[in-house]
């Protein structure tokens, strides 16, 4: 099939490298425009502009779908079909027409669990134990539409969000090209979603990310894990913003006010809810990460001071 990909992070690299090693023909690649990035703030082609342009593939970026510029020219492509990872943008009905077989969206979660923006770091916050990806037809809802097929993946005890969309951005790929030979040779039909076991996920935002050390250990576990890398948890100390790393349960039961700090030669202990984390790594305001023992002989944090 001649095939358009719509696709903009890292996470979209796996899927784009496997159709273009795939059977199908990859005409074009829409990606969000170029933006602002690194210190200097200078603007930056998307991980899927740089791939297609390195294979030769023409690259479109519109600033929206709607623009009247790039329908004609999705038009003029005439694609059997649209695959879309992670692409960022909502995709109006005009524009789902014009591809003779419709777009084919792959996400990351197993529908109708977690549709929306944040679907990995959702399971893991919640205390999934098994994840996946899915590929579906795109329609105008949040992830709505009537699915092709499905992989499942185990969600490890210490997977933070990177590791696990790592993992089924590869996985993902295979089921994409699957998904695509399916519907070529007349062997995949799209099955509507079940109205049952639907769930939201919304984007986590800094915000979202700041540490309530009032949350029992295991909540907060999830939720550091859930926000590496981004949008990267945190808390406040001496007052100003620390970065965490994912932190150890502890085997053994430490109690200690939320928030509150034990420091020792062989480790630092953070109070929560429920009894006590260990730290791992931090990152303090303008530095890299660090492991907690250059953290602690640097700052050298007192048993009275503590979190916030």
């Amino acid at each position: 099939m001649r095939v358009v990909f719509a696709g903009t992070p890292e996470v979209a690299l796996p899927s784009l490298r496997a159709l273009i090693d795939s059977r199908h023909d990859v005409v074009a690649v829409v990606t969000r425009p170029d933006a602002p990035a690194g210190r200097g703030r200078t603007l930056q082609a998307s991980p899927v502009a740089g791939l297609a342009e390195e294979n030769g593939i023409a690259v479109l970026k519109p600033a929206k779908p709607s623009d009247p510029l790039f329908i004609e020219q999705l038009t003029e492509l005439a694609p059997d079909c649209c695959a879309v990872v992670a692409y960022g943008a909502l995709v109006p009905r005009r524009v789902l027409d014009i591809p003779r077989v419709g777009w084919v969206n792959l996400h990351f979660s197993l529908l109708p669990a977690w549709r929306g923006a944040a679907p990995v770091q959702h399971a893991i916050l919640h205390g999934d134990d098994v994840t996946g990806a899915t590929t579906f037809l795109l329609e105008e809802g949040m992830d709505t539409g009537p699915v092709f097929g499905l992989i499942t993946e185990a969600i490890r005890p210490t997977d933070t969000s990177g590791d696990l969309l790592t993992r089924m951005s590869i996985t993902g790929a295979d089921l994409l090209v699957r998904t695509l030979d399916g519907i070529e040779d007349g062997e995949l039909t799209a099955v509507p979603q079940p109205a049952d076991g639907v769930s939201m996920a919304p984007k986590i935002g800094v915000d979202d990310a700041r540490v309530d050390w009032t949350a029992p250990a295991m909540g907060i576990d999830r939720l550091v894990r859930s926000c590496t890398p981004a949008p990267g948890a945190w808390t406040t100390f001496r007052g100003e913003r620390l970065k965490l790393a994912p932190v150890a349960l502890a085997p053994e039961v430490i109690d200690l006010a939320p928030g509150a700090l034990r420091v020792t030669k062989q480790s630092v202990h953070v109070g929560t809810g429920s009894h006590a984390v260990r730290l791992e790594a931090v990152q303090p305001v303008g530095k890299k990460l660090m492991p907690w023992r250059d953290w602690s002989n640097g700052a050298r944090p007192l048993d009275t001071e503590g979190f916030a």
